[in-house]
């Protein structure tokens, strides 16, 4: 089944949001407690983990929870009626390939 085009005679979108990275309550509490493990600060934590794990990113930092709500309410809205079957990254540019 093709809900993209199956939603076309409900008048209904089929997105996808893809956040990155995202710095949830969780991730921050495990990045307190690394921090705190290795006698570093979370913002070096945040740093290594860019630099090791992450090195491709472009903003080089955790994506906040409210820049994912944001796309999730634009694709939600009539501002996005002609958004259809697409894949919104909001990862911070962390892959450079459009497809």
């Amino acid at each position: 089944m093709d809900l993209q085009l199956d939603g076309r005679r409900a008048l209904v979108t089929v997105n996808s949001v893809l956040p990155g990275p995202t710095l949830s309550e969780g991730v921050g509490t495990f990045l307190q407690q690394l921090a705190k493990e290795e006698g570093i600060t979370v913002a070096e934590v945040e740093k290594q983990f860019f630099e090791k794990a992450r090195p491709s990113s472009l903003l080089k930092r955790f994506i906040q929870p409210d820049e994912v709500a944001s796309m999730v309410a634009y694709v939600c809205s009539p501002l996005s009626s002609a958004t259809n079957g697409a894949a919104l990254k909001v990862e911070g540019g962390l892959l450079r390939s459009v497809f």
